[in-house]
């Protein structure tokens, strides 16, 4: 049966105003269909011609050379590192379809039946009062959620932080804060991510702030740079003091953007992406790496069902595994797209996806009625 590429084509979903979602489908010759996601907003067309650049290399090679060929050379941008991540994910799953296993056992095997999952509540929250945070907390708590994240600080920017507006500024986040912890009860995990928002100075006033809510860690308060290591250092002991994790690095691409920021001991949990990290073994590298450092590994995963799919596959095969995110129940399109194949959720976990290979494909029709603008058909060379 032949291996060979017929076509590689990218289609892009809109899923609301603020959302889309990027997907890759290998088609061999045989005519199997392997799937990938390389959601990466705002950045879509940048993310498909980085994409098409790649297909090329991948017409002449067998499936083990295809991989080890994404994993040569680490991408450079954020956009390569999506493309090759979804080219990766999909030729994996080509390649446990055709060995009749789940994607899970081609990766050497489950460490564990079930992911422990939880919810991120940020896209489903319209209303970004206090209220409107409490009933989306409220809506994942009756889901079965026991571990919940928010996005608060609508109003911080890095702008309003070098002015010294910050403290002004993120007082509307910190009363979403309180409205939050108060809905989840005191025993929950309730973390807070800040997208890069903050300065150090305002960062340190947001952990003293925040004390009193026994957040279970605070996410990406500084920009993720070099420059930025020594103050990420500072105010992860600072949390530490109040005992709130730091957590971060989403967009870290293969290993040794990571390396930097172990050595440095910026985090407690570090949070690769598997639409980012540059493939899956280099995510299973991950997990074993920060081990190493004494770092939780917590997979981000905010997007579309492909991407949770490879992400339950990917966090069943670590060996040391915290927990999953999961964008709550931002549009029914999450399980439509994948005809309902994704595993329930039951108290906050999952199972991994029985059917051989990512165990989920897009459903035609579905995709087609979404669709935001035409598909990107690669044949390679």
């Amino acid at each position: 049966m032949s291996t060979a590429i017929r076509r590689i084509t990218l289609k892009t979903a809109r899923i609301s105003d603020r959302t889309r979602w990027l997907f890759v489908e290998i088609e061999r010759v045989d005519g199997r269909v392997g799937t990938g996601e390389a959601t990466l907003a705002g950045r879509e067309e940048a993310v498909v011609d980085a994409a098409a650049r790649m297909a090329s290399a991948l017409g002449s090679t067998g499936p083990h050379d295809r991989s080890a060929l994404l994993q040569a050379a680490v991408p450079a941008t954020l956009e390569e590192a999506a493309a090759a991540s979804a080219i990766d994910t999909a030729l994996w799953d080509l390649e446990a379809q055709e060995s009749q296993s789940r994607l899970v056992d081609a990766l050497g095997g489950a460490k564990r039946a079930t992911v422990p999952i939880y919810a991120n509540i940020n896209r489903r929250t319209k209303d970004r009062s206090p209220e409107g945070f409490a009933h989306s907390l409220h809506d994942a708590l009756l889901a079965g959620f026991d571990a919940l994240k928010i996005a608060p600080f609508d109003e911080v920017t890095t702008e309003a932080c070098a002015s010294g507006q910050g403290a002004a500024a993120m007082r509307a986040g910190l009363a979403r804060v309180a409205a939050a912890r108060e809905a989840a009860g005191p025993a929950r995990r309730l973390m807070v991510d800040c997208h890069w928002r903050f300065d150090e100075a305002t960062a340190a006033q947001l952990i003293e702030a925040v004390a009193e809510y026994a957040l279970h860690w605070i996410e990406c308060p500084l920009p993720e740079t070099t420059a930025n290591i020594p103050a990420l250092v500072r105010l992860r002991n600072r949390a530490t003091a109040h005992g709130i994790r730091l957590a971060g690095m989403e967009q870290g691409i293969g290993f040794a953007g990571f390396r930097p920021f172990c050595e440095a001991g910026c985090y407690d949990v570090m949070m690769p992406d598997v639409k980012y990290v540059g493939g899956l073994r280099q995510m299973l590298r991950c997990a074993d790496e920060f081990a190493r450092y004494g770092i939780e590994i917590s997979p981000h995963n905010p997007s579309g069902p492909v991407a949770h799919a490879a992400s339950l596959h990917a966090s069943a095969a670590m060996s040391a595994f915290d927990m999953l995110e999961l964008q709550f129940d931002e549009s029914p399109l999450f399980h439509g797209l994948v005809g309902g194949a994704l595993p329930e959720l039951t108290d906050g976990v999952s199972a991994v996806p029985a059917a051989p290979g990512l165990g989920v494909r897009l459903t035609a029709d579905v995709l087609a009625a979404c669709l935001d603008g035409p598909p990107r058909i690669v044949e390679p060379t």
